[in-house]
């Protein structure tokens, strides 16, 4: 190989052998607050009904913050923090119910990512416990899905309770937002439900869960559309 094409190669390789592309964000794990529990461990704010609580999380890798949100789940009001480290503290209404997840930022991309969503309760003089909104697994929101054989999709969700009182559900489902035909009341043990779908159709579903003391709680509205 003459001298000026060896030279030309060799430029050609350090050309393509730049530095990757920076990566998005990991997920962080959630540690503290414990997912489904009460927090036992906030600080009394005096003369108010708060207490100031601080969450954790490990640390995620590609990220340079971390952006933590808490959401009251009983008025819907939403908190926000963004830290460099692993720890955030914020004031918290005291005997609510919250859920609370971190997400991941990078400077070098657009991207984020988040972690899970937990749910927990904070303290307070309260000895009856609402269960916790149902976590609802499939169909994913905004997913769009595939019906079987029986023209038929599989709903699946969660949920869990500090008393350990389930009682059941009732599964809202329509084509409609909000979803307000009731399809189903189940016993606690149930988790899933099958419903007939039509394809090129979005549908919407939620899931109110209620224990034996008939305190209830009700998640999000999700939606998805079938192939």
């Amino acid at each position: 190989m003459r001298p000026l094409s060896l030279l030309l190669f060799f430029l050609t390789l350090m050309a393509c052998g730049g530095k990757d592309s920076p990566k998005a964000p990991g997920s962080a794990q959630l540690a503290f607050p414990e997912k489904n529990s009460e927090c036992t461990t906030g600080q009394n704010v005096n003369g108010t009904n708060t207490s100031i609580v601080e969450f954790n999380w490990i640390a995620s890798n590609d990220t340079e913050s971390y952006q933590l949100r808490t959401t009251n789940l009983n008025t819907n009001t939403t908190q926000s923090v963004e830290v460099k480290g692993t720890s955030a503290k914020l004031p918290l209404e005291k005997g609510s119910p919250y859920s609370w997840v971190v997400i991941s930022k990078n400077n070098k991309v657009v991207e984020t990512t988040k972690s899970e969503t937990w749910f927990f309760y904070n303290s307070g003089s309260q000895t009856s416990y609402a269960p916790f909104p149902a976590g609802l697994i499939a169909p994913r929101m905004g997913s769009t899905v595939s019906k079987d054989i029986n023209n038929e999709v599989l709903l699946n969700w969660e949920s869990a309770d500090l008393d350990n009182d389930l009682a059941g559900y009732e599964v809202y489902f329509s084509t409609t937002n909000p979803p307000t035909t009731l399809i189903g009341t189940l016993s606690a043990g149930q988790t899933d439900l099958k419903v007939t779908v039509i394809t090129n159709n979005t549908y919407y579903w939620r899931v109110v869960t209620f224990d034996l003391e008939g305190n209830s709680a009700a998640n999000a509205i999700s939606e998805f559309k079938v192939r």
